[in-house]
């Protein structure tokens, strides 16, 4: 009988899919990328024509050894691994550390993708194999390199000019470009007084119902016309001499269609504002619910693949919405044929479909006791809106009203009224709701109708500045300039956290000193390299490379040769002082030298330019400084209160009864690592310092659940008893492994091998044993006597 070898990228993927496959099979993951560009100068060869020089992750190797004995015993080697770009590319990674030619007689190379892990799907594509493509795979290659380009020239000129261990990356890079101007614009905005004036009215019917002053004199309102508390006063007094008296009523109905079914990017914005999720999290808990989960009947796909430009639907997905509608809301609800969406992303590609459930009458209520809280939640969100793209459209009733008061004054009402609420019934986006809508309704009026007036009601108000981005809002902008990939935006946010560039605070980015002086570094000296039409002109040169309209050398030469031109000149032209330091008009009381705004590891603050001969130094001025947060703690010493103070190194506890109580704590916030609790199912693990200062994890439901964990957690099941999570220990004596964390399994994977004693360190235990040994013989032979 033929043996068959597929290999797809997760051990999760793998035991669902041998499941479907049967007798024959052997399904075997490869643990996602097996070769990569090394993290060291040189992996890349300029000089011959950007040749990558790719090695095998040491991490990848024990695994690759197993695959390729099990692909000696195979007649056919399938490669199942993801259906994007990456995937395609981990494909032809595979070949290539395995030694197999794809023209080869043995073993058989196929290549196979789906989009859902259902056994329809997956039967279906074995049935279409094909070979790898070559063009998606160059595309990959080109990103890879080009990134690979821009991180490892651009980064060491920013450990000369700036300080080291900062980065730059050909994405990253634009990303942190808008948050810093929207930054800049917070700072630089100035609130401008303004005043509205609302009229509380009552009609004949006795409801209530509010105008707002819209026209004077003929001559309608701009929002900032009323400027001022003297102003607005004078307009009450004159209109509370007028009767009012409604002078016109405009009624319309119109249509309002939903939301397309999600895309990558929008499920990422929308999983932040109605979950609070952050990109990573929406994707990791996505990847397990494409994966496989076992809702009572084996594990099984429930929704489709995640990385999807596309908001198409299958005919299949559409008949099952439209069976699913009929019967739950009402054949009114229904739509005879499908509604058909198009991508309003710039550069959209790979469109295979939407993501959406695999089974549509597996409802959220159906499968929720086999769901994590985050996996229900996230699984409802997609649902309810797949589902809700096929229903009727809502049918509103808009009214605007116009009041006369006097000749001189108008005032006007706006609402409007759900005749039917279609898909409104199941979901709206966003923020909004049918309560919302609701509110706004106007009592029944008559054009001539004379209204009571009860109330005037002038408001001061002011401008406010333009928002920070959150993550919700920074994807849609990307993706709105066509910048980067949105499987990418996860990953790009987190490096810009991680390098300490900008903060999350409340869901919203905050640029840091450090991330603001980068940026200004290369929007002064590289504008072109973090110019956003040129960097979404590079994503459509890749897309024109997956099409196979251009190939991939030409498009980095393009890149590269004007790139290090301008690196070696900068490399002259800007010196560190230029960057890091910025004068003041202020004196060092010390020495009477000019103080200095300078750049350090905790961010701006002003020093001597004398330095080292004077070391004088002294914070930023007090309104620069945040005011003290008070914590949820309480002194353990007196009881007081605890503030969140900034120091020298970062944000600490500090006692609120100062200078009587100077007692002072470290504040360690629990970092969330986006892993389900494998208890509780409820929690996530989190990354905490026991009271000795050693890192451990648990769960964030504690005391409630109590699990807990002295190894770093990998969102992995365990490949023997399927344990939720692994962990992965670093040893000396070891080396580093993966193993199951219960006491009844004994899987380990090794990763590294144990360190070996250095010829240096051995020697001196050598000259001891070689001391002991006449005293070991002579010894020996007096026994023997």
């Amino acid at each position: 009988m033929a043996k068959s070898l597929v290999i797809v990228e997760s051990p999760a993927k793998a035991k669902t899919i041998e499941k479907f496959l049967g007798k024959g099979f052997k399904v075997l993951a490869s643990y996602g990328h097996v070769r990569a560009l090394p993290s060291k100068q040189g992996s890349v060869d300029v000089a011959h024509d950007f040749e990558p020089k790719y090695h095998v992750l040491p991490e990848s190797q024990k695994q690759l050894d197993l695959l390729k004995k099990e692909v000696q015993g195979s007649d056919e080697l399938i490669l199942a691994t993801d259906l994007d770009r990456e995937g395609e590319a981990i494909a032809w990674h595979l070949l290539e550390a395995l030694g197999i030619d794809e023209q080869g007689s043995k073993p058989i190379v196929k290549r196979v993708t789906f989009h859902e892990i259902t056994k329809d799907a997956i039967l279906k594509a074995m049935s279409e194999p094909r070979q790898i493509a070559r063009d998606l795979v160059d595309a990959q290659q080109a990103r890879s390199i080009l990134d690979y380009l821009v991180g490892f020239n651009l980064s060491p000129f920013l450990w000369k000019k700036i300080r080291y261990g900062l980065s730059a990356g050909r994405v990253q890079s634009v990303a942190l470009r808008l948050i810093c101007e929207r930054e800049k614009e917070i700072a630089a905005f100035l609130p401008q007084e303004y005043w509205t004036i609302d009229a509380l009215l009552r009609a004949a019917s006795g409801q209530d119902f509010k105008a707002r002053l819209f026209t004077v004199d003929g001559k309608r309102l701009d929002k900032l016309e009323i400027g001022d508390e003297g102003t607005a006063q004078n307009l009450v007094t004159e209109v509370a001499k007028e009767d009012f008296q409604v002078s016109s009523l405009v009624r319309k109905e119109k249509k309002r269609n939903p939301a397309a079914p999600f895309t990558t990017s929008t499920l990422q914005q929308e999983a932040s504002r109605k979950l609070g999720f952050s990109a990573r999290k929406t994707m990791s808990t996505a990847q397990k619910l494409y994966e496989g989960i076992d809702i009572g009947q084996g594990s099984v796909g429930l929704i489709t693949y995640m990385r999807t430009d596309s908001v198409a639907l299958s005919s299949v997905a559409t008949n099952e919405a439209r069976e699913v509608i009929s019967q739950r809301f009402g054949k009114e609800y229904a739509l005879d044929q499908p509604r058909v969406y198009k991508s309003k992303a710039k550069n959209a590609q790979e469109a295979h479909e939407a993501i959406r459930p695999t089974t549509i009458a597996n409802t959220p209520e159906k499968i929720k006791s086999s769901l994590s809280s985050d996996q229900f939640r996230l699984y409802q969100l997609i649902w309810t809106r797949t589902v809700a793209s096929q229903m009727a459209a809502a049918v509103l009733e808009a009214t605007t009203v116009d009041l006369a008061a006097g000749e001189r004054f108008s005032f006007r009402a706006s609402g409007q009224v759900i005749r039917f609420p279609g898909f409104m019934k199941l979901y709206i986006e966003g923020t909004d709701s049918p309560d919302e809508e609701q509110e706004g309704t106007l009592p029944a009026l008559t054009e001539g109708e004379a209204v009571k007036r009860k109330e005037l009601l002038p408001e001061q108000h002011f401008t406010q500045a333009p928002p920070r981005f959150t993550e919700a809002s920074l994807v849609k902008t990307l993706e709105e300039y066509g910048i980067g990939r949105p499987s990418t935006y996860a990953s790009i946010m987190n490096t810009l956290v991680v390098r300490k560039y900008v903060r999350l605070e409340k869901r919203a980015f905050f640029a840091e000193d450090v991330g603001m002086v980068v940026n200004d570094l290369l929007v002064n000296h590289f504008a072109r390299y973090v110019d956003y039409d040129f960097t979404a002109k590079l994503e459509e040169d890749l897309d024109a490379i997956s099409r196979g309209e251009e190939t991939w050398r030409p498009v980095i030469r393009g890149f590269w040769e004007p790139f290090i031109t301008l690196l070696k000149q900068k490399e002259t032209e800007v010196t560190k002082e230029d960057l890091t330091t910025e004068k003041t008009d202020r004196v060092c009381p010390d020495c009477g030298q000019p103080l200095v705004i300078k750049l350090g590891r905790s961010g701006r603050f002003l020093a001597c330019s004398g330095f080292p001969e004077c070391r004088y130094t002294e914070p930023l001025s007090a309104e620069e400084q945040p005011e003290p947060e008070v914590s949820e703690e309480k002194c353990d010493k007196c009881g007081a209160p605890m503030l969140i103070k900034m120091g020298r190194y970062g944000k600490f506890l500090a006692c609120s009864a100062y200078p009587g109580c100077k007692n002072i704590q470290p504040l360690v916030k629990p970092k969330s690592l986006d892993i389900p609790c494998p208890e509780c199912k409820e929690g996530e693990l989190m990354e905490k310092k026991s009271r000795y200062g050693k890192i451990f994890y648990s769960c964030s439901r504690y005391p409630q659940c109590k699990y807990a964990l002295w190894d770093l957690p990998i969102n992995e099941p365990c490949p023997k008893c399927g344990h939720p999570v692994i962990v992965e220990k670093v040893t000396k004596r070891y080396g580093t492994f993966r193993k199951c964390p219960t006491e009844n399994c004994d899987w380990k994977l090794e990763l590294v091998p144990p360190e070996k004693k250095s010829a240096a360190k051995a020697a001196p235990a050598k000259k001891v044993a070689a001391k002991k040994a006449p005293a070991k013989k002579a010894k020996a032979e007096k026994s023997e006597e």
